[in-house]
């Protein structure tokens, strides 16, 4: 739990209460009651006190996301609590959607010359993640990977794509860039989009208007601060509901005004 973990940290740094709430600018007391559990963290709290112990924000909330939804509502809420947004982690992959998803996401971008294999799933992460921080649904289901470069879909995907190909929907070449070789996804239909809803068509324009003309190092990084990755085991499913839990770098849900 968050406040066996903080305990921890502050036995083994070998201060005080009273020297770490100082340190975090909160009175003591209020400190107390992390480390006693009485109080929910904020996430700028979780923030300032992973900066403090130089420790990833995320191994401080992972085993503890949902507890902080149900027990802190106010400070993090759902975008739309009362539509269909489910509590627990259950998301569907949806093979067709991902398919016109795909096809239409190369028919936009597909030929920028730093859009290769790493690029595009990075922005397929981004749209599902940032669709689920704004509505608690995913729009391809697909299930992403903790890895080092970054979130990388399951095998799930290569299925998708091997099918795509024998049915002359899309070709994958291997091409030169810079110094490397890189593999590339090029559209051969175009995408009929009976799967995907308006709102969901302009969610994917947003972020391949933001995010698709960066390299694929920058998108890497960039994927390495968000706190589904953070908070997720190498080698192991990201869980969207953590995408609840993103600090303002990340995030993508328009700020609240508090009362």
């Amino acid at each position: 739990m968050f406040a066996s973990k903080l305990t921890g940290l502050r036995l083994s740094s070998g201060m005080s209460q009273q020297q770490i709430a100082a340190k975090l600018e909160m009175a003591r007391a209020t400190y107390a009651n992390l480390e006693t559990a009485k109080r929910s963290p904020t996430l700028k709290q979780i923030n300032n006190i992973a900066a403090l112990f130089e420790v990833a924000p995320g191994s401080l909330i992972d085993a503890n996301a949902q507890e902080l939804q149900e027990r802190h509502p106010k400070k993090i809420k759902l975008s739309q609590p009362n539509q269909d947004i489910e509590p627990r982690e259950v998301v569907k992959e949806k093979v067709e959607t991902l398919r016109e998803v795909l096809l239409y996401v190369l028919d936009k971008v597909g030929a920028k010359p730093n859009v290769g294999e790493t690029v595009l799933y990075k922005l397929l992460y981004f749209i599902d993640f940032d669709y689920y921080e704004k509505t608690g649904k995913s729009i391809t289901g697909l299930t992403y990977i903790r890895n080092h470069y970054g979130p990388t879909p399951t095998k799930t995907f290569d299925s998708v794509v091997k099918a795509m190909e024998k049915a002359g929907e899309l070709e994958v070449i291997d091409t030169k860039y810079f110094n490397h070789t890189q593999k590339k996804y090029l559209p051969v239909k175009k995408p009929k989009l009976e799967e995907v809803s308006a709102n969901e068509l302009q969610h994917i324009d947003e972020v391949l208007a933001r995010l698709s003309d960066k390299t694929a190092s920058e998108l890497s990084s960039l994927s390495h601060r968000d706190m589904p990755w953070l908070a997720t085991k190498d080698k192991t499913p990201i869980k969207y509901q953590l995408a609840m839990y993103r600090t303002t770098e990340t995030s993508v849900k328009e700020p609240e005004d508090e009362l």
